[in-house]
């Protein structure tokens, strides 16, 4: 009885993450197939064609915002990872009120909703006119606002579990406070802030609504730019989804590889002396 009881549990639960896996993927799948449709709707398949990613490819507005998306992803992650790694760093070094009233400062961002960030950058934005225009730089500065929180987040925890003891061994040892926080501190928490850049890069270039108050003068992002294309029926909507699916899957397998790769070298150089 309890054999049969366990087997139907197990039934269950791969039914149940079946369901789970389908609901996640199927639209992914949806629009990677609707992507090389032949016919000019959303929901109706007729024969394969690649019209579609050669009208993305031969759109200029587009194109634009592929680049503009990668720009701004990739600087605001740099700026926000250095930023969040070193904040997080002297965070653990500080005593234990000021660090509890920073870390709750440093929730805000990330418990407040997106329309209300935004909203307040705009406005704060609306008053820096004179010295700013609303574009670039305003949107790369309000992906690093709100990336850093989330790196800060990633690499605290690794540094509450580190031996505060090993970066004061190196100082006693001659090293001075920066040679000792890129010799010790960082390359135990390499692994965090590894994941923190791939929460900021995925953050950034998913963003929508933030990205949607800070732009301005036809400077546009992904998410903007398909926002302005479902207000009529447009299937080169799934080419240019299908590009960013590809694009992330890309990074993630080139971040996940490269450590394997890495120890691989390392392996063949020991070996070899």
């Amino acid at each position: 009885m309890a054999n049969h009881r366990n087997k139907g549990m197990v039934l269950f639960s791969k039914i149940f993450l079946g369901l789970v896996l389908a609901f996640f993927y199927l639209p992914i799948f949806y629009i990677i197939v609707f992507s090389f449709n032949g016919a000019n709707s959303l929901t109706r398949l007729d024969g394969f064609s690649l019209q579609w990613y050669n009208t993305v490819f031969n759109s200029p507005p587009m194109m634009d915002s592929i680049g503009h998306t990668i720009t701004i992803a990739v600087f605001a992650t740099l700026v926000a990872t250095i930023l969040g790694t070193i904040t997080a760093i002297g965070l653990s070094r500080c005593g234990r009120i000021l660090r509890s009233s920073v870390e709750r400062v440093n929730e805000l961002p990330v418990m407040n909703p997106d329309i209300v960030t935004g909203i307040s950058l705009l406005m704060l934005f609306a008053g820096l006119s004179a010295f700013i225009e609303k574009g670039f730089w305003t949107m790369l500065l309000a992906h690093i606002m709100f990336c850093t929180p989330f790196v800060i987040l990633t690499v605290m925890p690794k540094l509450r579990t580190m031996d505060s003891s090993l970066a004061e061994a190196a100082m006693d040892l001659g090293c001075t406070p920066f040679q000792a926080m890129y010799k010790v501190i960082i390359p135990q928490i390499i692994p965090s802030i590894i994941a923190g850049a791939l929460i900021a890069f995925t953050m950034s270039f998913d963003d929508f609504v933030i990205s949607y108050f800070v732009t301005g003068n036809g400077y546009q992002n992904i998410s903007t730019q398909v926002y302005t294309m479902t207000k009529r029926v447009n299937p080169s909507i799934n080419a240019l989804s299908s590009l960013v699916i590809l694009i992330i899957t890309v990074v993630l397998l080139l971040i996940n590889l490269a450590p394997l790769v890495r120890n691989k070298i390392k392996n063949k150089g020991q070996a070899s002396k």
